[in-house]
């Protein structure tokens, strides 16, 4: 069996869609901009949407689902709003055979039409905190399209929550900040960076916006969630009132969350090789496969396959779910077989022949690493998910030792510039400059401030671009 995968040295974009294609993740749609996420992507993502929403609901939060359109005129209440989204809107102008009196815009986020209900559903401070969150698709006009990365429309979930404080909203928001870095780095082995937005990469209508970053294995950065806290700004739009404890009327305090199916793009980029695709155990739909070999037809019938299926048993029971599969495609050659699944990132392939049916025992090799090792069946239910979690902790501490190693520092304008073209990553430097500096610096660089990191928060200098003393710690990098 061909790789057909580009080496990703000689070709990254190409090889991302390269991996994509051979494990059957994704496919382009017919409507420009659009993907069709394919059976393997999908149960990727359920795992990882399972692990969110599993989070979700242990802070409290509830599931919900508003509309797809929302009124054109919603959008125009919040300046900033509009303006940041204006351009990737889709905008339906008939239906039904008639031009209708308002357009309808396919939603880009939700917060417009959320709080306009909420405005319905808040009179009193009893009423508060609101916290809903929903899966759903949104629409994004996208003009450079990357699958999984960038697609015009794309699965996500949001959530959307409402205060009667300021300290109840802010504390909500870094809530779930952490919530999302809890799950990247503990089930997707992604080591993030979390942070606070700058002015000019802030959320449009946000008084703050915070941030989990991440370095795929170009270099480059990938923004994997981000939450914000939106002040009152969408609560004056909206006229989320409330009656406080006093008797007076006050403008809720909202915020507002996000994470898509980027982070599969993000999952592949990290983890991936030259052979295929990559994946952590904690979010791979299936964690091992047992491969029977043998050219006898009768032996497989009458030996190798019950075997197969009564370890397939003992291995799901022992890891909970329906994570084994047994390879059965006896059409292919072996070697032909064992690509296939390599191809398509399963953790672990369990090979069955004849010599291991004598020995009882399995011939056990590692996706990560290529590592081949015999394991007795007895010892299967124990040692199999012990490997799988060292698999799933090789793959954060390898991609997080990729981080540092690719982290550098710039004093001045000319060793930011010399770092980034030399040697790329992230580049760590004083900033204090305003949303026209930030434009300036990604024109002469095509880089731009990731974040201030919660990990530098203390430390000030000088701002490496304008001079001023006092400039926060932040992180520069070409970014997807």
């Amino acid at each position: 069996m061909a790789k057909n995968i580009t080496p990703k040295e000689k070709d990254y974009s190409q090889w991302y869609l390269d991996v994509i294609r051979v494990a059957e993740m994704a496919d382009y749609a017919p409507v420009r901009g659009c993907m069709v996420v394919r059976p393997t992507g999908y149960a990727v993502w359920e795992l990882v949407q399972k692990h969110f929403d599993d989070a979700f609901k242990e802070t409290g939060h509830v599931n919900a689902a508003f509309p797809l359109l929302i009124p054109q005129s919603f959008l125009s209440k919040e300046a900033e709003h509009v303006e940041g989204f204006a351009p990737e809107c889709a905008v339906v102008t008939h239906a039904g055979g008639e031009e209708l009196e308002e357009p309808l815009i396919v939603r880009p986020t939700s917060e417009t039409v959320i709080g306009y209900m909420y405005s319905k559903w808040v009179q009193s401070w009893r009423d508060l905190p609101i916290l809903i969150n929903q899966w759903c698709n949104v629409m994004r006009w996208e003009k450079r399209p990357r699958l999984f990365l960038r697609t015009s429309e794309f699965l996500w979930q949001e959530g959307h929550t409402a205060h009667a404080s300021k300290d109840e909203a802010v504390e909500e928001t870094l809530r779930m900040l952490e919530v999302y870095r809890h799950i990247m780095t503990d089930y997707l082995a992604l080591p993030v960076l979390e942070g606070e937005k700058t002015e000019g990469e802030r959320f449009p209508g946000a008084d703050n916006t915070y941030t989990c970053e991440t370095m795929m294995s170009d270099k480059k950065a990938l923004q994997a969630g981000t939450s914000h806290y939106l002040g009152q700004n969408f609560a004056k739009a909206f006229e989320i009132q409330f009656q406080n404890r006093d008797g007076e009327m006050e403008f809720a305090y909202t915020t507002s969350w996000g994470v898509s199916t980027r982070l599969i793009g993000a999952i592949i980029m990290t983890h991936s090789d030259n052979d295929g695709l990559v994946l952590p155990p904690r979010i791979a739909p299936v964690k091992a496969v047992i491969v029977p070999i043998s050219t006898s037809g009768e032996k497989i019938e009458k030996e190798l396959m019950p075997k197969a299926a009564e370890l397939k048993a003992a291995l799901n029971e022992a890891l909970g779910g329906r994570f084994v599969s047994i390879d059965s495609q006896f059409h292919m050659r072996p070697g032909d077989r064992f690509f296939s699944h390599l191809q398509r990132g399963v953790p672990l392939r369990l090979e069955l022949g004849e010599k291991e049916y004598a020995a009882e025992k399995l011939r056990v090799v590692r996706r990560d690493t290529g590592e081949k090792l015999e394991i007795a069946w007895a010892d299967a239910p124990t040692a199999i998910p012990a490997l799988l979690d060292e698999i799933q902790r090789n793959l954060y501490n390898r991609a997080l030792e990729f981080r540092l190693a690719n982290t550098h520092r710039a004093e001045n304008m000319e060793e930011f510039k010399r770092l980034l073209e030399e040697k790329g990553g992230f580049i760590e430097v004083f900033f204090g400059g305003s949303k026209a500096d930030e434009k300036a610096i990604k024109e002469a660089t095509g880089a731009t401030p990731r974040c201030f990191p919660f990990v530098h928060a203390e430390e000030r200098g000088k701002c490496f671009y304008t001079g001023k003393e006092g400039a926060r710690k932040a992180i520069f990098a070409k970014a997807y």
